[in-house]
């Protein structure tokens, strides 16, 4: 037994010199949740991307707008280039010059229908913007809350190594008076050695939840390291939100039911765009022509319309196809208030049962928890029980604060999705 002990001593001993203390190998930069989703919005380059499409359907309106170029055509026809000359006998020339103007005029309205369609899409982009906000702002706000609850756990590690310190420190002089056997000390200093390794691996999971923050932020990995300087604890609400009031707050104000609507008003401006490219444009043009010949010179000046007919092509597919694209953006809003209907009742649900959760442990566990770990130790030093009974209470201890930062963060995860589901933030 005794060999056993030391053996597992010896293997957790490279964690206690690195456990203790974790010095920073690069400087933190503080921010809160929300300084951290600020700094997001103004660097995040996936936001970037959305902003380069909004700059792209702006443009899209500017070409809408244009109106057809006129075409200018110029001829010289008849030129005496190879030598043989112009007289009465050969009968050749005269020598023409030409200048034609051609100017399309565009029917059914297209103009309009092209700047009424490259205005819907600019909805659409503006709305898909919004709703990479709304996406961005939670994936940080998830990420931020990773760090604290990982900073507390790390905390936690730290107190009950330290706590275990203190208990080595008092076996050994216990040892020291012949109070206590060799086997007493060394199963102490494996307890310690344990909680000495989840130190360790708390660091780690703290710098693996900073690491992952960085890229939302904008941030390469090599930049220093940000740390979420908020408080993890969350009041819980004394009563729960109404959940059919959180599901006509989101049918209001979701950015991606808005983007939705608005395709669907696209697809009815390509449609009555279509529409009206089936119709027949007319091009009008003014012609001035001189000749020049032997027998004298003149000036003429024509007119001309030129009109397509429209026997086989009269725009048939493109407007079916935007009949088919009405119907689909018809029938994807259908399917997305359904799908937002669900998410909020699920969002509801994770965050009421981690509201219950949390008031329960607040309520049923940290303070019997904490008075057994107390009243344990104190017995312990007193030499009126085992270590095995305070190992055990410590690791109840560990155990009920480990459950309630996890429920702590839970809730505050389950806040944060609920308020940007519904986007209305109807919690304190």
């Amino acid at each position: 037994m005794k060999c056993r002990v030391f053996a597992a001593a010896a293997v957790l001993a490279g964690a206690a010199g690195t456990a203790a203390a974790q010095p920073a190998l690069r400087p933190l930069r503080p921010l809160t949740i929300e300084q951290a989703v600020q700094e997001a919005l103004q660097h995040n380059l996936g936001l970037f991307a959305q902003q380069a499409g909004l700059a792209s359907a702006d443009a899209a309106i500017v070409t809408a707008r244009l109106r057809p170029n006129p075409v200018l055509s110029a001829e010289a026809v008849n030129q005496d280039w190879l030598g043989t000359g112009f007289n009465d006998q050969n009968g050749a020339g005269p020598q023409e010059y030409a200048a034609h103007v051609d100017v399309p005029f565009e029917m059914g309205g297209k103009r309009e229908r092209r700047v009424d369609l490259a205005t819907q899409a600019r909805t659409v982009a503006g709305a898909q913007y919004e709703d990479a906000v709304r996406h961005l702002r939670l994936d940080v706000t998830l990420a931020a809350i990773d760090v604290l609850e990982a900073k507390s756990k790390l905390q936690l590690a730290q107190s009950n190594y330290a706590q275990l310190q203190t208990l080595q420190a008092l076996n050994d002089r216990r040892l020291q008076s012949g109070a206590i056997a060799q086997v007493e000390v060394s199963r102490s200093r494996v307890a310690m050695l344990q909680y000495a390794a989840t130190v360790r691996s708390a660091q780690l999971d703290l710098d693996a939840a900073r690491l992952k923050l960085l890229p939302l932020l904008g941030h390469p990995p090599t930049d220093p390291p940000v740390d979420i300087v908020d408080d993890l604890r969350l009041a819980p609400s004394v009563s729960p939100p109404d959940l059919a009031a959180l599901q006509q707050a989101a049918r209001e104000t979701r950015p991606d039911l808005r983007a939705a609507a608005a395709d669907q008003a696209r697809t009815q401006a390509d449609l009555r765009l279509q529409v009206a490219q089936g119709k027949v444009d007319y091009t009008v043009g003014a012609e001035y022509r001189r000749q020049q010949g032997v027998n004298g010179k003149g000036n003429l000046l024509g007119l001309f319309v030129s009109v397509p007919l429209p026997v086989f092509n009269r725009n048939q597919g493109e407007i079916a196809r935007a009949g088919a694209d009405q119907e689909h953006a018809a029938r994807t809003i259908a399917a997305l208030q359904s799908d937002v209907a669900a998410e909020v009742a699920g969002a509801f649900q994770e965050y009421e049962s981690s509201r219950q959760l949390l008031i329960e442990i607040e309520r049923d566990l940290l303070k019997p928890s904490e008075d057994a770990r107390q009243a344990t130790a104190y017995m312990y030093q007193a030499g009126a029980t085992s270590l095995i009974d305070v190992l055990d209470a410590q690791r109840a201890y560990n155990d009920t604060m480990d459950t309630y930062y996890s429920a702590q963060a839970t809730y505050r995860r389950a806040h944060a999705k609920l308020a940007l589901i519904t986007g209305k933030d109807m919690l304190p």
